[in-house]
């Protein structure tokens, strides 16, 4: 990877030191240190004003520090913050229904980090597997991409194919296929009677915006239907209007069995997930199988409540997908040699640069000029906005975009 030299000041480098020098060296971020967050708008410790093109990996839908989900926050943080799921607490319950009537699903369990609620998945299905179906308990498998990214636990990269994530870190646990994303019939002739779930993404965003074919999830809720085995939808990115409907899956009027929640349920403002299901499938864990010291607590609850009501109140499915599809429009008609696809479904798009373009230094270029995304797989870019963002600003940012792509040679 090559790095550009920017000119930073002294605050600045004096920061980035002392993440270096203190914390461990598992992320490669932009020479950028930011110190504010407002709407569509992130600021550096000098003052710097730029587009967040990232939203955090979708977290950030609702913009930074909505004001809606700042008071519920702030009120909350006044009364009662964590009781642990030792006790009820009276923020829960309401939650709960609030979850299940946004997403359609009968029973939800909350955890904390989108990882978390992959591992939730991953526990109910076998254990669904095993109750329900009557396979030997250490015979459950499960089905899963190449290219997924669920998370980093020490499960979920048993089953990665990015070996950043594996190298080292073995043994790795057993009970995973991986077949090719978008291929039905490679799903079709992987199950067997051990079967229990087909975990995936909608989208694929971490490996660049991958959009399945039409139909694909169509195809997919048919075999598991046929079966009998759980469609489990990873829509920790995918969802919460992010690319143009409430869930990826909606887009092609299909419902799985259940799905893994995250990131945007918490607003912006700390980590909230959950898996949603159907209460046959929900109804295998039993007190004591699983939990989380955090998951479900008060202050949680309320964020994502009022992250809930956003969504609807300011009806951004509806906006991210007509913003998505001019941002698109637009970018396509950009010049520059090396751009050979654009892509995406709502406000999450990738612009895929032609293979052993390193697109690391284009994303220093556009910090340069006020917009922050980041490259993935080397050679795509990923821009994401906050979708409160508006059209006016979606010109602005696309102008400083096309600045930037049309300098590529």
């Amino acid at each position: 990877m090559t790095h550009q030299k920017v000119a930073k000041s002294s605050k600045t480098e004096e920061l980035i030191q002392l993440n270096e020098t203190y914390g461990a060296h598992n992320y490669h971020p932009l020479p950028v240190v930011l110190s504010k967050g407002e709407g569509v708008y992130l600021y550096d410790v000098d003052g710097k004003k730029y587009f967040d093109f990232l939203s955090a990996y979708s977290a950030v839908n609702q913009g930074h520090g909505h004001p809606k989900i700042l008071k519920a926050m702030i009120d909350q943080a006044k009364t009662l913050t964590l009781t642990s799921r030792a006790f009820y607490n009276d923020k829960l319950g309401s939650f709960l229904k609030k979850l299940c009537e946004y997403t359609g699903f009968d029973m939800a369990l909350p955890m904390n980090t989108g990882a978390e609620a992959v591992e939730t998945a991953l526990k109910m299905s076998r254990r669904w597997g095993h109750m329900k179906k009557g396979i030997p308990d250490g015979d459950q498998e499960i089905i899963a991409c190449q290219e997924n990214f669920h998370g980093r636990t020490s499960t979920i990269i048993s089953f990665s194919t990015d070996q950043d994530a594996r190298k080292g870190y073995g043994p790795f646990a057993t009970g995973f296929k991986i077949i090719p994303f978008n291929d039905p019939a490679a799903l079709k002739a992987a199950i067997t009677k051990n079967t229990v779930a087909f975990l995936f993404e909608p989208i694929q965003g971490e490996a660049g915006v991958n959009v399945p074919s039409d139909g694909y999830l169509k195809a997919v809720r048919k075999i598991c239907s046929d079966a009998n085995i759980l469609m489990i939808a990873d829509e920790v990115q995918t969802g919460f209007c992010r690319c143009g409907a409430k869930f990826a899956c909606d887009l092609e009027g299909v419902k799985p069995d259940a799905m893994c929640l995250g990131k945007a349920l918490g607003g912006g403002m700390m980590p909230v997930s959950a898996v949603v299901a159907r209460k046959d499938v929900m109804s295998v864990f039993t007190p004591g199988s699983h939990g989380s010291t955090f998951g479900g607590n008060p202050l949680a609850c309320v964020v994502a409540i009022a992250a809930l009501e956003v969504l609807d109140e300011e009806n951004l499915a509806a906006k991210s997908l007509e913003l998505g599809d001019y941002f698109r429009k637009k970018l396509s008609e950009v010049k520059c040699p090396k751009l050979v696809k654009i892509r995406g479904k709502g406000l999450l798009t990738g612009a895929v640069f032609e293979k052993g373009f390193e697109a690391w230094d284009t994303c220093v270029e556009l910090k340069e000029h006020g917009l922050l995304a980041k490259q993935t797989h080397g050679n795509i870019i990923r821009f994401a906005p906050p979708l409160v963002i508006s059209k006016k600003e979606i010109d602005e940012a696309l102008a400083v975009i096309k600045t930037v792509f049309e300098k590529i040679k």
